[in-house]
């Protein structure tokens, strides 16, 4: 299918939202047909890389200074969803490379010029365990580190490292770190069950020098005061990194998922009978299907909920609370528990066929519990931290927290 003429971004006009999730649908079908080639290469296609880019779909969440669009996490999860009901690796890179544009512009204005100064579509990967470790030098530090999971590696030019500075008295951070593509080595090691074509590698940086311009302090990061947003004015870029407003997307795509399992199940069990027995028409089928569809919806309402609040009351100029932070973060995590159950529910339920690895609604399946394991929707997590403050309040002991 052609989509090159209907998304492009016309010159001199930023889109509006509808019209991102105009373009956004109209690679629904795209990318269903090239999900097993996703899969099977391990990789997103790069044509899809390249449409995502026509239809603006990369940069809709990257500062106007650089080209970019300065939509909010609201109108990023509704493309996300939309796009992982399709095909969950594919979607899950389109998100992520959107949620960076958000992380690379609250970093000093000097590491954005480099970033996009000469090509607005860049495009950065990441890493946000803090596994490297960094030494002050003269003008900022040696970084050395080993980084997994960088989703879309393959296709970026610039890293963020998630890392601690090594201090006389122990480790301070976590922070971020911006390293360029040539300072790294990638390793194909991305072998996995789920979510295969988001190429999510590892890479490796050994003693690079990273400029101070280049640091983003962790705590900055986490209260949305980065030093990028005194030049990016909007209000995405105040959002705490880590906070529900910031991590509603992986709970996003995760119901995007099950509504992928969803449809997949339905086109295959209407129709369906066994032993001449018409399995749509059984009263358990029925109720099994209306449970799930309101377990989506109901996953889709809740974590809709925290982003849209949370949204609403940034660009009131407000900023979330910690008590926001807590049940947003309870939410996100509660809403994948509940896609993930709906989606188990529904492939239980459709029979043997459903096994065979050409299936679309397997792949659907196994993305789902790949999303669902992300420790950023860690359900016992969110559910310690949220109930623990909650007894607290109510006279219990505090508690640590969960992780």
């Amino acid at each position: 299918m052609d989509t090159t003429d209907s998304n492009v971004v016309p010159l001199g006009r930023h889109p509006t939202s509808d019209e991102l999730m105009a373009r956004a649908r109209a690679l629904v079908p795209v990318l269903q047909e090239r999900a097993q080639r996703c899969e099977d290469q391990r990789r997103v296609p790069e044509e899809t890389i390249q449409d995502f880019e026509r239809a603006g779909l990369l940069r809709m969440c990257q500062p106007a200074r650089y080209g970019g669009y300065e939509m909010g996490w609201d109108v990023l999860c509704d493309i996300g969803e939309l796009l992982a009901a399709a095909d969950g690796s594919q979607a899950w890179l389109q998100h992520i490379f959107a949620d960076h544009t958000v992380l690379v512009a609250t970093f000093p204005a000097q590491a954005q010029d480099e970033v996009w100064g000469k090509n607005h579509s860049t495009i950065t990967s990441a890493s946000f365990d803090p596994s490297g470790r960094a030494k002050r030098v003269e003008g900022g530090f040696l970084f050395s580190g080993r980084h997994g999971f960088s989703s879309g590696i393959d296709y970026a030019d610039w890293r963020i490292c998630g890392g601690m500075i090594v201090e006389k008295d122990g480790l301070d951070g976590p922070h971020f770190f911006l390293v360029p593509k040539a300072d790294t080595e990638v390793l194909d090691d991305w072998d996995t069950m789920a979510l295969e074509g988001t190429g999510s590698k590892t890479f490796v940086v050994t003693d690079k020098f990273i400029p101070s311009h280049r640091f983003l302090d962790g705590r900055q990061s986490r209260s949305g005061t980065g030093p990028g947003v005194a030049v990016n004015k909007a209000a995405v870029y105040r959002a705490p990194r880590f906070g529900g407003t910031a991590a509603a997307g992986f709970s996003a795509l995760a119901v995007g998922m099950a509504r992928g399992v969803l449809a997949e199940w339905l086109a295959y069990t209407g129709p369906r009978t066994s032993r001449g027995v018409a399995i749509g028409a059984q009263q358990g089928m029925q109720i099994l299907a209306a449970r799930s569809a309101a377990e989506i919806d109901a996953a889709h309402a809740l974590y809709q909920t925290i982003v849209r609040g949370g949204m609403r009351k940034l660009e009131e100029g407000g900023t979330e609370s910690s008590a926001e932070r807590l049940t947003g973060r309870r939410n996100i995590a509660f809403a994948c528990q509940l896609s993930l159950k709906a989606g188990t529910r529904l492939f239980n339920a459709a029979g043997g066929s459903a096994l065979y690895l050409k299936g679309a609604m397997q792949r659907q399946y196994r993305n789902l519990l790949g999303a669902v394991a992300h420790r950023g929707v860690n359900w016992e997590t969110a559910a310690v931290d949220y109930g623990s403050a909650l007894l607290e309040q109510h006279g219990a002991p505090r508690s640590g927290p969960a992780g």
